[in-house]
């Protein structure tokens, strides 16, 4: 077991908006990714998803709905939500879902 940085990988990932896996907690994953402003096309997912903010600013459109997520903030996209990210986000990201194994 070891002490993970969230802030320090995220920024040292290659890509924006592609999450690093940290780990398992059962089935699901945890993961991290660092945000640059760009838009995200929409998804959906058949399962729930948790989207923790911890620093920057998340504009998440769901279900047409425009909403930001603030430091601190999560938020829960239900299983089979659309949602997209909408231009403007940044910083760092974790996301707790299912593993796609």
């Amino acid at each position: 077991m070891s002490v993970v940085n969230l802030m320090e990988t995220a920024a040292g990932l290659p890509e924006a908006w592609r999450s690093h896996q940290l780990g398992q907690v059962g089935a699901a994953c945890v993961k991290v990714l660092r945000m640059d402003e760009m838009p995200v096309e929409e998804e959906i997912h058949g399962a729930a998803e948790a989207l923790l903010v911890l620093d920057g600013q998340l504009e998440l459109v769901v279900d047409g709905t425009l909403m930001s997520v603030r430091p601190g903030e999560l938020f829960m996209v239900a299983a089979g939500t659309a949602h997209t990210v909408h231009p403007g986000s940044r910083g760092t990201l974790v996301i707790v879902d299912l593993s796609e194994e």
